[in-house]
């Protein structure tokens, strides 16, 4: 009985060496393009950068072609790290689209050879309104770079293809431009691990910068006793609080000590029902910080084959949570 599925026959002789060879000389032929293209930064790049900060609006990027799918990449990265960015379709734009671009944004437009036709009316649009153009091309002498508030030339470095036609080196320089102006913004406005998940929350990008202060329980969730309380009532309030241990605070309410299930156990023949949580209590327990990655307070969690930790404030030394491994599990960290 055959198989449906197709099989896969190893390539291997001169067929395999000319597929090496090709890849080889495309990803080498970008690198050179990159470096080339990095020792090319002058201070026109600081300039957008400028640019991109002083609008109060979006970046509204485009561009036609293969340019296009690389203006969206760009538009996509620029929003995800903290600079409002859209895709504008050139050819879409003549046709109603240009109602999308706003009085207080700035045009981020791409074209190698920079006589694109289809960028001709959103040009002519931002000249009339008064909106930046930041322009990313090859040709200086271009409608598109002579039109630019900001020109971002790109060295005229080969083509990959056989035919040196194929965008290959030319959309690997722009989008590498994009990302650069991207990150260099980042940069500039202090973007935060904390802003950059409230833009990922989904995914494993979100789950990796989740922190402790997102899953703790505080306020009243915490069960906590002064040193003094009779064992009979920490057991009390270890059963209402549902997490298995009890934290135990000095007169001014810092953090001294813990009461988990482990330490009943190991005084269970001991009479300490009438003994004082201070005679019980495991002193210095292991700690969480409100501002810690959820995902470390997990790894101290199993290194230390406990289930919970107490979150202290680290300027009070008072206790502000407490994480259970399974909210760590309701979180997806495991």
């Amino acid at each position: 009985m055959s198989s449906s599925k197709a099989r896969l026959t190893p390539v291997t002789g001169g067929a395999a060496a000319s597929d090496l060879s090709a890849a080889r000389r495309v990803l080498t032929t970008a690198a050179t393009a990159l470096g080339t293209l990095a020792d090319c930064l002058n201070g026109d790049f600081t300039h957008a950068v400028d640019l991109v900060l002083a609008a109060k609006g979006r970046v509204i990027v485009s561009g036609m072609g293969k340019s296009g799918h690389i203006a969206r990449k760009i538009a996509a990265t620029l929003s995800s790290t903290g600079t409002p960015a859209y895709f504008v379709h050139p050819a879409e734009a003549s046709h109603g689209d240009m109602g999308a671009i706003t009085r207080q944004d700035a045009l981020l437009l791409l074209s190698w050879g920079g006589e694109t036709a289809e960028l001709s009316d959103l040009i002519t649009y931002a000249k009339r309104h008064g909106l930046p153009i930041i322009a990313i091309g090859a040709n200086p002498d271009s409608t598109l770079i002579k039109a630019a508030d900001v020109k971002l030339v790109l060295p005229r470095e080969p083509e990959a293809c056989p035919m040196g036609l194929a965008p290959t080196t030319s959309t690997t320089m722009m989008l590498s431009l994009g990302d650069a102006l991207a990150v260099a913004l980042m940069e500039r406005k202090g973007f935060s691990p904390d802003q950059y998940r409230d833009f990922h929350p989904g995914g494993s990008l979100g789950r990796a910068l989740v922190r402790v202060c997102d899953l703790m329980h505080s306020g009243g969730e915490m069960p906590l006793a002064a040193q003094n309380t009779g064992m009979r009532d920490v057991l009390l309030t270890m059963a209402s609080g549902r997490m298995g241990c009890v934290g135990i605070v000095d007169d001014v309410g810092n953090l001294v000590g813990i009461v988990t299930d482990g330490d009943v156990r190991r005084h269970a023949e001991q009479g300490f029902e009438n003994r004082a949580a201070r005679d019980v209590m495991t002193r210095g327990p292991q700690i969480a910080r409100p501002d810690q990655l959820a995902a470390e307070a997990l790894g101290l969690m199993t290194e230390k084959k406990i289930t919970q930790l107490f979150v202290v404030d680290e300027g009070s030394g008072k206790p502000a949570g407490i994480l259970h491994i399974h909210d760590c599990l309701r979180a997806g960290l495991i």
